[in-house]
C-alpha cells in the first residue's frame, strides 16, 4: 500500500509541475495577446486624440499669430503719438493761420481799397 501512495504522490507532483511548466510557458503569450488586444481597443482612440491636439494646435498657432499682430499694431499705435502731437500742433498752427487769414480779409472788406484812377492829391471834379 505504500508504494501505492507514493506512486500517488509522486504523480500528483509530477502533475502539478506540469502544470506548474504549462502555465509558465505559456504565460509570455497570453500576456502578449492581452496587450495586442488592448492595443487594437485604445489604437483608434488615441489616433482621435492625436488628430485633435493638431487640430487644436493649428487654432492655437492661428490665434496667437493673430494676438501677436495685434499687439504689435498697438505698440505701433503708442509710438505713433509723437506723430500726432505733431499732426496736432500743425492742424492747430493752420487753424491759427486761416483765423488770421480771416481776420485780415474781414478788415479789408470793411475799409475800401483806394481805386487806382482815383487818386486821394487830386479830387474828382465836378462840371457843371
Amino acid at each position: 500500500m505504500e508504494d501505492q501512495e507514493m506512486q500517488l504522490k509522486v504523480r500528483r507532483v509530477t502533475d502539478k509541475f506540469t502544470e506548474s511548466m504549462y502555465v509558465l510557458a505559456n504565460e509570455p503569450s497570453v500576456a502578449l495577446y492581452r496587450l495586442q488586444e488592448h492595443v487594437r481597443r485604445s489604437l483608434p482612440e488615441l489616433v482621435q486624440h492625436k488628430t485633435d491636439m493638431q487640430s487644436w494646435e493649428e487654432q492655437s498657432q492661428g490665434a496667437i499669430y493673430t494676438v501677436e499682430y495685434a499687439c504689435s499694431a498697438v505698440k505701433s499705435m503708442t509710438n505713433s503719438s509723437l506723430y500726432f502731437k505733431n499732426i496736432d500742433g500743425l492742424l492747430r498752427q493752420a487753424i491759427s493761420m486761416k483765423e488770421q487769414i480771416s481776420n485780415s480779409q474781414s478788415r479789408s472788406d470793411v475799409t475800401p481799397l483806394p481805386s487806382p484812377l482815383v487818386s486821394a492829391s487830386h479830387p474828382p471834379s465836378t462840371s457843371s
